[in-house]
């Protein structure tokens, strides 16, 4: 036993030995390797280029695309109406994204600001609230503007302040514990359809609930279609008028569709008649034929 043993121990020792050889004898290789630069990740899918045809469909998706050129806004009726409405009553606004709903906002918070007066606007999305922070700033001065979202709080003393829905709400839950009140006049709930989302609509359904009848409610959103029963709610809950601007018709900014390939081509999805685009659907057995091989 005592014989085997020292074998298996010379034995271990000598490939130590050998090992640390050949590790020092590549160690200099290893210093001087240089790995060879990756392929290009978007090579040649075997696309074919654009035809004319194809080519003439893409330019007329991008015809008009682009900043246009500053002019000096007219308010539209909707718009003006609101802005009338807000002086005394609660204020639902539905109409199509891009038809100027923040604007009716901007300028009340104009008008308080000049007041002496507080605002809170409030949306349900972090990246909205960062955005819509860093506009008023531009627009009303960073020391008039300040933000609360779990992530960031600056110039919380500020007239206007910008966070999520639950944050808000979770200022009025504070203020009911103290027996005080909440900083604002006027409070603008964007996106207020999230009313009805399964998850989070409870949020929404406590602010509008627990915001005292002094603090009047600018609810903006673009897809409500029960705006009547919305409202009816609204002003049972909160003992206050509501007045409902409905903004019908179709989107002031238009929307096109594309898809971009594999090989940065871009194509059309629908058709002039408004049908998919049939080129598009090459991409579609490709990918179906790619999904078998897996």
């Amino acid at each position: 036993m005592e014989m085997a043993r020292s074998f298996k121990e010379k034995n271990l020792k000598k490939r130590n030995r050998q090992d640390r050889v050949r590790s020092n004898t590549a160690r200099p290789n290893e210093r001087n390797f240089k790995r060879d630069l990756a392929r290009e990740s978007s090579g040649d899918f075997g696309e074919k280029k654009l035809t004319p045809q194809q080519m003439e469909s893409v330019e007329r998706l991008l015809s008009g695309i682009g900043t246009p050129e500053p002019q000096p806004i007219v308010p539209d009726d909707f718009q003006l109406e609101a802005l009338r409405a807000i002086n005394t009553e609660d204020v639902l606004v539905t109409a199509p994204t891009g038809s100027g709903k923040t604007w009716i906002a901007r300028e009340e918070i104009r008008r308080l600001l000049a007041d002496g007066k507080r605002a809170w606007y409030t949306t349900p999305l972090k990246a909205l609230t960062n955005s819509k922070y860093m506009e008023f700033s531009a627009e009303f001065g960073a020391e008039n503007v300040g933000i609360l979202t779990g992530d960031r709080k600056e110039n919380i003393n500020a007239p206007l302040i910008v966070g999520t829905t639950e944050i808000y709400r979770n200022q009025l839950f504070d203020a009911l514990r103290q027996g005080e009140q909440v900083r604002t006049d006027f409070v603008i709930l964007d996106e207020a359809h999230y009313l009805g989302d399964e998850d989070r609509g409870h949020v929404w359904e406590e602010a509008i609930i627990l915001s005292p009848p002094r603090i009047r409610l600018l609810l903006l959103s673009a897809t409500i279609g029960n705006a009547e029963e919305f409202a009816h709610w609204i002003g049972e809950v909160r003992g206050t008028s509501v007045r409902i601007i409905n903004r019908a018709g179709s989107r002031p900014v238009e929307l096109r569709a594309a898809y971009l390939s594999k090989n940065l081509q871009l194509y059309p999805l629908f058709d002039e008649s408004g049908n998919l685009n049939r080129d598009v659907e090459q991409f579609a057995v490709e990918r179906r034929r790619d999904f078998r091989r897996r």
